[in-house]
């Protein structure tokens, strides 16, 4: 018990995670974030491995990681048991969505960026970007 008696408040995880108490009670809850040890007189008290998987989660949806895959890096073992083959899986496939999506707002840029280029300015009516946009796919 006197290890349990440096461990961190919850209000002490906050600060240091970013995280706020209540999100963390929610984690808890919903079995993100494993149930802490109780102080005799009932006190949450957390230890590094919470402060661990806190950072993890911040800094993997950081990186682009969605809270399914973040999910998914807890529950292979993530930060510290996690098969690498696996997370590098799951990098890899985040990877190629981030650069479909790079892809996609290049394409998206030119298409804006030769618009303006043909934008007259000025008070007249006639607008290719106002053009654009109401014949865009893009539509709902």
């Amino acid at each position: 018990m006197a290890g349990m008696a440096r461990g961190m408040s919850r209000g002490e995880l906050a600060r240091r995670s970013g995280f706020h108490g209540e999100t963390i009670l929610y984690f808890e809850k919903s079995g993100v974030l494993p149930l802490p040890e109780r102080t005799a007189g009932g006190h949450r008290r957390y230890d590094e491995r919470h402060a661990r998987i806190l950072d993890l989660m911040a800094n993997a949806r950081g990186l682009g990681f969605t809270s399914k895959e973040v999910r998914t890096l807890l529950d292979l073992g993530a930060p510290t048991g996690a098969p690498c083959d696996d997370v590098r899986d799951l990098a890899a496939a985040r990877l190629k969505l981030i650069r479909q999506k790079i892809a996609d707002l290049q394409s998206l840029e030119a298409i804006l960026e030769g618009t303006i280029g043909r934008c007259s300015g000025g008070a007249t009516p006639a607008c290719a970007i106002i053009d654009l946009i109401i014949g865009s796919d893009q539509r709902r």
